[in-house]
């Protein structure tokens, strides 16, 4: 089996910000909060490494479970496995209430 090349490795494309969305993150992105059970979409932010789920996962939706620290735990279905990811707000993004 060949070595790993890093959970970044293959996402030229998926993290990558659009000409218009580049500088700095608004403050309402970082202080958003969730309540357990909203549905909520992973978009990752590219621009904030810390909290950042894997690339596997952008674009997935999911429900919040729990908040765990600063960020948040959501289940997504992967096939037919639930899995928990763990990430930060400023990547996810709410869907509904």
């Amino acid at each position: 089996m060949g070595k790993s090349k890093g959970k970044r490795s293959k996402t030229r494309k998926k993290l990558r910000k659009k000409v218009r969305d580049r500088g700095k993150l608004s403050a309402q992105r970082v202080i958003q909060d969730f309540q357990p059970g909203s549905k909520v979409g992973i978009s990752i932010d590219p621009s904030v490494a810390s909290g950042q789920p894997h690339p596997k996962f952008h674009g997935k939706t999911g429900r919040v479970k729990e908040r765990q620290g600063r960020s948040y735990v959501v289940e997504i279905r992967d096939g037919n496995d639930i899995k928990k990811v763990i990430s930060r707000p400023e990547h996810l993004k709410l869907v509904e209430a």
